[in-house]
């Protein structure tokens, strides 16, 4: 058992390795292939309470600690990264801005039915020319005081479970006002089905392909007033703070990836033979098995301490980036040396280490690049 763990965190990762083993498995080879999203699937954990996890059982939540969430996204990543991005997503993305920031009125309206599976929820972030940059946003709102309206202009792009058939809506970052050239940040709530908006599924991926992943465009998209998340100008902070805790979800991407690869590796070099015996036995296969089953443990460890932080009201900003960073960053290496130890085997759809090997690339890039990383921790240095 591990240091951080409780008795109730490990039934949860049994309760959830089960479900990925015998559900998510079976399928998720064919769900990569054909790019397509599962809403039975999605459902079927949010029956096992996969979502609004750390949400009061008030507005429909699980109540549980953040430990106990990222644990369920790890079992899930461990198995596959799609099913585990949707769940990553929805819970620190799609939930996590509207549980901490929305009034009680939008925390009643949008949670309970959030936290079922039924439904998903969008983060409008990113955009065609404001990635790392977040304050380079060039959707713009603004409040129509006779209708007392806003009225949205603009476009977000590659925004998780956005463009889905059971998506109901995004927490979407404008630019609300400028003066001298500099801007103000609101985030505002769009609803699906509002005139004026549009989401548009993006295909053709190399990861990820069976999560859900679109574009979402802006004409003259009137919402009301009472949309706004928090205050106005505060769409900035509110943002950032949300990608503090979703980094912690992206380090357990990255952590249950890398077991995942690693057992794979493992299992084949015991079964595989050459020279008369398992490739195992050979020193330089068991020492790339050595090396990774350190970076696992040391990932592990570091990515736990973040969630005590968090669960314990300490700050954790910094651990979530050191753990976002370099549980991505194993993944890669790990998911690089597995495939090394198939061999040919390891370059073939037929053996889902290939699978792992595509998927483990977007942790270096999503909600906070690497290098952007690297800037969060050494300013938190003094540097």
């Amino acid at each position: 058992m591990d240091i951080y763990c409780n008795q109730e965190h490990e039934l949860i990762r049994k309760t959830v390795r089960d479900f990925a083993e015998k559900v998510i498995k079976p399928v998720a080879q064919e769900l990569d292939e054909k790019e397509e999203f599962s809403v039975e699937i999605t459902r079927q954990m949010g029956e096992i309470g996969l979502f609004g996890m750390v949400v009061e059982p008030e507005f429909g939540g699980q109540g549980f600690d953040t430990l106990s969430y990222i644990i369920a996204v790890e079992e899930i990543a461990r198995i596959d990264g799609s099913h585990a991005a949707t769940i990553a997503a929805h819970n620190s993305l799609g939930i996590g801005p509207l549980e901490k920031y929305g009034n009680q009125q939008q925390k009643e309206k949008y949670l309970p039915m959030l936290c079922t599976g039924e439904k998903l929820w969008g983060f409008g972030l990113t955009e065609p020319n404001a990635g790392s940059d977040s304050r380079g946003s060039q959707t713009r709102a603004s409040f129509d005081e006779t209708s007392r309206q806003w009225i949205i202009n603009g476009s977000k792009i590659f925004i998780t479970n956005a463009a889905s058939p059971i998506t109901v809506g995004s927490t979407v970052q404008v630019v609300s006002d400028e003066k001298d050239g500099k801007k103000e940040f609101s985030a505002i709530i769009v609803e699906q089905n509002t005139p004026g908006f549009s989401a548009r599924e993006m295909h053709r991926k190399m990861m990820w392909r069976a999560s859900n992943t679109g574009e979402l465009f802006f004409d003259d998209c009137r919402v009301p007033e009472e949309n706004l998340l928090g205050k106005k100008g505060e769409g900035s902070k509110i943002m950032l703070s949300t990608l503090d805790s979703g980094r912690l979800s992206i380090a357990a991407m990255g952590l249950g990836l890398a077991q995942g690869a690693y057992e794979m590796a493992l299992e084949y070099a015991q079964e595989r033979k050459q020279f008369g015996q398992s490739i195992s036995k050979f020193q330089v296969i068991s020492f790339k098995l050595a090396d990774m089953a350190v970076k696992i443990e040391l990932a592990r460890n570091l990515l736990y301490k973040a969630c005590w932080l968090k669960d314990n009201n300490q700050p954790f900003a910094k651990e979530a980036a050191m753990s976002k960073l370099y549980c991505s960053e194993i993944a890669k290496e790990v998911a690089d040396e597995a495939v090394q130890i198939h061999g040919g085997y390891g370059l073939m759809k037929d053996y889902p280490i290939e699978r792992f090997y595509r998927d483990q690339r977007l942790l270096q890039i999503g909600e906070g690049t690497s290098e952007i990383q690297r800037l969060v921790i050494s300013r938190h240095l003094g540097i």
